[in-house]
Formats: C-alpha cells, structure tokens, sequence
C-alpha cells in the first residue's frame, strides 16, 4: 500500500502563502494525476488543483491565477503553492494521486489519499 503524507498547512493572514508538499511512500511508482481537494464544514469537497505525468495541470476557477499545482520530477511528490490567501481558502486540504485522467476523477474516483493538512486564513 501506498501512503501520501500532506505537510505545510497552518496558519496565515488574508493575502499571505502557504506550500503545501505532499509525499508518496511505500513503493516506488507513478500516479497518472495528482493533486489536492480540498474541504471545508458545510462545502461540498473541491478539486482544487491536479497535474498529469505530462505535466499538464488543471486548476479550479476559484483558485486560478492564485495557487500554483507543480510535481518533482519522480512524479511522487507534489506541491501546491497557495498565494494571496482569503478567508474562503479554509480547509482542510487533502492530497490525492490517481491511475486516471483528471476528467476521469469524478466518475472514477482517487485511488490514494492523504490524511489532510488544515489551512487557516484569518481576516
């Protein structure tokens, strides 16, 4: 079994940053997409950022020109770096990898998760 650790999460000020990095372990391997959803109490879960083993990254509206989703080069590892934070940007945050396409996830699903690392942004 394959274990994703999520660490970088905490506490900032409305229009701070976070980096978020999320590590496999357990086996050597390559998901096809990785990234975080994320969700906060009373929302629905969000898929917040993915990137494929290409490369190619998908980024929710809500998040887009301000989160940046980037992978190392084993494709094990993934980050998210979190800028211009607000308020609306509470949640736990959960990172995912998968064997299928990023358009594929909701019928799908994600095949490993991680535990969750909570971000907080005070206003």
């Amino acid at each position: 079994q394959v274990q994703l650790v999520e660490s970088g999460g905490g506490l900032v000020q409305a229009g701070g940053s976070l980096r978020l990095s999320c590590a496999a372990s357990g086996s050597t391997f390559s998901f096809t997409t990785m990234g975080w959803y994320r969700q906060a109490p009373g929302k629905q879960r969000e898929l917040v950022a993915a990137i494929n083993n290409a490369g190619g990254t998908d980024h929710a509206d809500s998040v887009r020109g301000r989160f940046t989703i980037s992978r190392d080069n084993a494709q094990n590892q993934v980050y998210l770096q979190m800028n211009s934070l607000k308020p609306e940007d509470t949640a736990v945050y959960y990172c995912f990898g998968s064997k299928w396409p990023v358009v594929m996830l909701d019928a799908y699903g994600v095949d490993y998760w991680g535990e969750g690392t909570l971000v907080t942004v005070s206003s």
